[in-house]
């Protein structure tokens, strides 16, 4: 393999090393056969595995996502794609109030073990119905897991993880981040859902981010560095499970805290840890807990304006040098 891989290919690596090592994996949505899917994240997929286990389907997530329960629940793994996770909203009975609930309602008897992959968040100035952040939405659900990487590597060693999950798990894939490159991960790479990562040390500040802010949350403490503040970022990776204890431990070294979000603030992940770390770590804390998120605006399609209402590099060192200063 080469020496780098971008982050759009490692989505099709990490589906079709899930593929190869196990018959039961099967991939479904709109594009993504022949035509490699909209954001070139299935490229060779077809080509390898053959129409028995990659099948084009309708424009209609809710036949992609019922189609993907039903099999999920009689054997085999299906990925998901649904194209724009803004799109979840049309299947969302399914996401909502079928599938996690099986497994429950059966009293076990019954899995879903499926994975539905959408290309989530804005940056690219795609507008108000294709730009959304929307793990926020999922976050609401009892019985689904949530997962969002941020580099090539994580791509593929959590969606080892999420395939092989025997409960069902939404994966974000960040489209600010398709081009992004980075280091190949070795051929048996999992990365275990609900583990965080700390990928910048630091003992002022901790700076906790998500998929594509994870790159804003580095921008602002490379530049906080210069001026005598060491900032902590930690990549949360996924919401369900949610690591909480890495973050308190991050927090027994800095005693501050910045959640950096894309999420619109109202409802965002960003305060159900903020409620967390106020209820386990409250004598850790030196300062109140700082939220940097989205605006709760729908998304501008004007590039200047998107920046307006998403976090940014230089949102997150305003919040963090008022935090230094309290």
């Amino acid at each position: 393999m080469a020496d780098v891989i971008t982050y759009r290919e490692a989505v099709a690596e990490g589906i079709a090393r899930e593929m190869r090592r196990d018959g039961s994996v099967v991939c479904l949505g709109e594009d993504i056969g022949a035509a490699g899917g909209v954001f070139k994240t299935t490229v060779g997929l077809l080509e390898e595995f053959g129409p028995e286990r990659v099948w084009d389907t309708p424009i209609s997530e809710q036949a992609i996502v019922g189609a993907a329960m039903g099999a999920a629940m009689t054997g085999m793994r299906p990925v998901a794609e649904i194209m724009f996770s803004d799109f979840l909203a049309c299947c969302w009975d399914y996401l909502a109030n079928e599938i996690p609930k099986v497994r429950y309602m059966t009293g076990g008897q019954v899995t879903v073990p499926l994975v539905v992959r959408t290309a989530n968040g804005g940056g690219l100035g795609f507008g108000a119905q294709h730009s959304q952040a929307t793990e926020n939405w999922a976050l609401t659900v009892p019985g689904l897991k949530i997962a969002a990487p941020a580099t090539p590597a994580d791509v593929i060693g959590m969606m080892a993880a999420a395939i092989r999950s025997d409960d069902p798990v939404v994966f974000f894939e960040h489209k600010g981040l398709l081009a992004s490159k980075g280091p190949p991960p070795a051929p048996d790479h999992v990365v275990e859902l609900g583990r965080a990562a700390v990928v910048r040390e630091g003992g002022d500040v901790t700076l906790v981010a998500l998929a594509s802010m994870v790159r804003v949350a580095l921008e602002a403490a490379g530049r906080l560095a210069a001026e005598g503040i060491e900032a902590e970022v930690v990549d949360l990776r996924c919401l369900v499970p949610l690591d909480v204890a890495t973050v308190l431990a991050s927090l027994g070294r800095t005693s501050r805290l910045v959640t950096v979000e894309e999420n619109p603030y109202q409802g965002g992940w960003g305060a159900t840890l903020a409620s967390v770390v106020a209820d386990e770590g409250f004598g850790l804390l030196d300062a109140p807990v700082r939220r940097v998120a989205g605006e709760c605006v729908p998304l501008p399609f004007a590039d200047e304006l998107e920046e307006e209402v998403i976090p940014t590099a230089d949102k997150v060192a305003a919040a963090v040098r008022s935090l230094a200063a309290y």
